[in-house]
């Protein structure tokens, strides 16, 4: 009911469509309703005037019949011959039937039903007259037959049933023409309301035209016009392409450089501190000497800072020149593989997993861990960036197992849908507190406690090579339950430039 709601309220080339066309599915139900009621009324109609025309044509018979019945009665009184009274015999019959069908036909007829019944009654008493006069010639009292012909009954009888007959008819015609006006009325409303709705649907579906034409016209603007932004918008993707390509070579020189000429120093420093310390030797047993010789000339504080001070100094600058170097090495390699090309080939993601767990056997075996590799699914990306993804994210979970438990590694895969690959690396280990989830992706930063080895570079250059390939990681851990690095991948990497990913 909401997107209903929405639908009607904001204006759209779909809502007055819908509009128009909602108003011309109702129009032609008005139509079809008020053409079915016409019809209807126009049959009823014409049903009557059938009604009403046999009712005329029955009343006009019984005045023929009788005719021809009195045809029949002269002939017989002129001739004698009986053949002249097959007419009336015929006639007789059928004027009974008629008088029938005509009572039936106007019963609870309040204005009809007494002239029937008045001409039923004068047709009746003209039969008498003609079937007495034929008796009287049949017994041989012609000249009484014809006397009572001349007497006149019959001719006010005949004249009487054409009276009633006419009333009859009058009537019956008032009511026929009443009837087809009524009938050609229903018959024109009819073709009115249909040519009305006919006009006003062709009116809707001009409307609907000019509108599908203007949201088209519209539509083709709009469409010329986001080409001509697409047109704008690929030019300036590619030329801040081309200038942040142009920064991360100058970052990545720039860290090969510095980091370059760290070296150099710290070469110094770790050299001159080999000849302090074997200089401190030196001293120490000059010192040792001396204090054989002659205690009395050697101070206690000159061998405490000969023998404790300095060697302890010596021993900082030495942990720290080699920490500087290890994090030198670091930023060098992450320059080397930023602007290492990559190589998109097919491969088989379990072998070569299943290659890495087993480099790391040894360090599983005295932990009494496992390392299961599932089915995985097959990927067309960069064999080394993956080689070093997978190597640093099993080697992290084996180096944070939790020795309380027996540790457990499971690495899972699935295709989804859209030409990507998801890979799972989940673990039983310490864990990561929910503060540190997106820390530990930093360059030189670490979660938990300091008790193994490493930089805080491994995570971070995790990350970049993913990005590099073109998927995403994603972690979720719990402190003291272990950790899943999820891995997103497209299933075929689809490079642009050289090393670069689309």
């Amino acid at each position: 009911m909401n997107a209903v709601v929405r639908f009607l309220r904001t204006p759209t080339l779909g809502r007055s469509v819908v509009a128009l066309l909602t108003v011309a599915i109702l129009l032609l139900l008005v139509v079809n309703v008020t053409t079915f009621v016409m019809i209807q009324r126009t049959a009823a109609f014409n049903d009557e005037i059938d009604s009403l025309q046999a009712t005329r044509r029955t009343a006009r018979n019984v005045l023929i019949d009788l005719l021809n019945a009195e045809t029949g009665q002269r002939g017989f009184l002129l001739t004698g011959r009986s053949n002249f009274l097959a007419p009336y015999r015929t006639a007789a019959g059928t004027v009974e039937t008629d008088l029938v069908e005509l009572r039936r036909l106007t019963v609870d007829d309040a204005e009809l039903e007494p002239l029937i019944e008045a001409m039923d009654d004068t047709a009746m008493a003209k039969l008498e007259e003609l079937r007495a006069t034929i008796d009287l010639t049949t017994s041989g009292q012609i000249g009484q037959a014809i006397q009572r012909v001349r007497g006149g009954t019959g001719l006010v009888l005949m004249d009487r049933v054409r009276d009633d007959i006419a009333d009859v008819d009058l009537i019956l015609s008032d009511r026929i023409q009443e009837r087809t006006r009524q009938s050609e009325r229903s018959a024109f409303v009819t073709v009115a309301v249909n040519a009305v709705a006919g006009a006003l649907i062709l009116v809707l579906g001009l409307i609907s035209g000019v509108l599908v034409r203007r949201y088209i016209t519209d539509l083709d603007k709009a469409r010329a016009d986001l080409d001509q932004v697409n047109a704008g918008l690929e030019e300036t993707v590619r030329e801040r392409t081309s200038a942040l390509t142009r920064a991360n070579e100058e970052v990545q020189r720039f860290a090969y450089i510095v980091s370059h000429d760290l070296r150099s120093p710290l070469v110094n420093v770790m050299g001159f501190t080999s000849e302090l310390e074997t200089a401190g030797k030196t001293i120490d047993r000059q010192m040792t000497v001396v204090e054989s010789d002659a205690p009395g000339l050697v101070e206690a504080e000159a061998l405490t800072a000969v023998r404790e001070d300095m060697p302890e100094a010596v021993a900082f600058i030495r942990a720290s020149t080699e920490k500087m170097d290890r994090l030198i090495n670091a930023i060098l390699k992450l320059s080397r593989d930023g602007r290492r090309n990559l190589v998109p080939e097919t491969m088989d993601m379990a072998p070569m997993i299943q290659k890495i767990a087993d480099s790391v056997r040894h360090q599983t075996d005295a932990a009494e861990a496992e390392i299961v590799v599932g089915d995985l699914p097959w990927i067309e990306s960069d064999r080394l960036s993956l080689e070093q993804v997978f190597g640093n994210l099993i080697d992290n979970a084996v180096k944070y197992l939790d020795p309380a438990r027996p540790g457990h590694i499971a690495i899972t895969g699935a295709d989804l849908p859209g030409g990507w690959v998801e890979y799972a690396i989940a673990d039983n280990g310490r864990g990561i507190a929910p503060r540190d989830h997106e820390r530990v992706f930093e360059l030189f930063r670490r979660a938990g406690r300091q008790d193994r080895p490493g930089e805080g570079l491994g995570l971070a250059f995790v990350r970049n090579s993913v990005r590099r390939l073109g998927g995403s990681i994603d972690m979720a851990s719990e402190l003291g339950k272990g950790s899943t690095f999820r891995l997103k991948f497209p299933k075929r990497l689809i490079l642009i430039e050289a090393g670069d990913t689309l």
